[in-house]
């Protein structure tokens, strides 16, 4: 009898079963308090200036316009530079910077995680220690560094301090510790090179950690104004992200709300994608982390 129940009972059903309502009071409540940012952020963009400044605020938008986006591609810095330039230069350091880190961390990792050579343990070790320091204590060290390289006010200053990704490095190398030596034995047998067990097989198996590392190291370049503020002169070198630092202190801050609500849009826009394309993987990665 017992056995009969378990067997019309599923842990977890493909499809809808009476069993999962239960879930779904708890869970789409907590859904649509989460989704209300987004749906603010959205709204907050259209919102002509009257209903921006409007009391009490509105939380969604009544007549929505396309001026605020209009108004901010029609505005240029403070050197007339024109916003699309801004937004150009985000888009391209932004690109390399994630497509540079993922081959650099993949491929170290595998290095360190599969190769025998010296010094291994002492670079991993490195890492490691790297891993403790946040980026306002290495601030004077780095502008030393990147000074003393030429650097400054140059455009590559956005990429080069950035590719190397000590906790990307780390998770990829645990993840590629996963997969067994036998494996690649047996393509080596079968005459691949390494170059040709890294893209043929590790690759393919490390796409989660991959996917992982593409969120982070994109987040953290899309959204830093850091490095324009603190490196960059020339106003055509700074990034989209500076550009909506310097909204709201200069000029007229009133006249400045819809810009920048259309500018905040669109910084968020990037991130909801990419996450939304990823976060399959994402969660993949959080599954197999404990996995040995």
């Amino acid at each position: 009898m017992a056995r009969n129940s378990l067997q019309g009972t599923k842990i977890n059903p493909k499809r809808f079963h009476r069993s999962q309502i239960k879930f779904y009071l708890i869970l789409i409540p907590v859904a649509i308090f989460m989704a209300l940012p987004i749906v603010y952020i959205f709204n907050h963009a259209f919102k002509p200036i009257d209903e921006l400044f409007a009391w009490p605020p509105r939380f969604f938008v009544r007549r929505p316009t396309f001026n605020n986006f209009l108004e901010l591609f029609a505005v240029a810095g403070e050197s007339n530079v024109p916003v699309f330039r801004y937004l150009f230069n985000s888009i391209v350091i932004t690109a390399s910077v994630v497509l540079i880190s993922i081959v650099v961390s993949s491929m170290a990792g595998y290095a360190l995680s599969k190769l025998k050579f010296k010094f291994k343990k002492e670079i991993l070790f490195m890492n490691n220690i790297a891993l403790m320091f946040v980026g306002a204590s290495v601030a004077i060290p780095r502008y030393l560094v990147i000074e003393n390289l030429g650097l400054i006010d140059n455009f590559w200053v956005h990429i080069f301090p950035v590719l190397a990704v000590p906790v990307g490095l780390f998770l990829i190398k645990q993840f590629i510790d996963q997969i067994p030596n036998d494996l690649i034995e047996a393509a080596k047998i079968d005459g691949a090179s390494q170059l040709r067990v890294f893209w043929s097989i590790i690759l393919p198996l490390i796409k989660p950690a991959i996917a992982t590392i593409a969120i982070v190291s994109f987040q953290s370049v899309w959204n830093d104004a850091g490095i324009s503020t603190t490196y960059i002169d020339r106003e055509s070198l700074k990034t989209f992200a500076y550009y909506m630092s310097t909204l709201l202190s200069s000029g007229n801050v009133v006249a400045g709300q819809g810009i920048s609500a259309a500018g905040s849009l669109i910084m968020f826009l990037p991130n909801l994608i990419i996450f939304i394309f990823m976060q399959g993987k994402v969660m993949n990665t959080m599954a197999h982390s404990g996995i040995k």
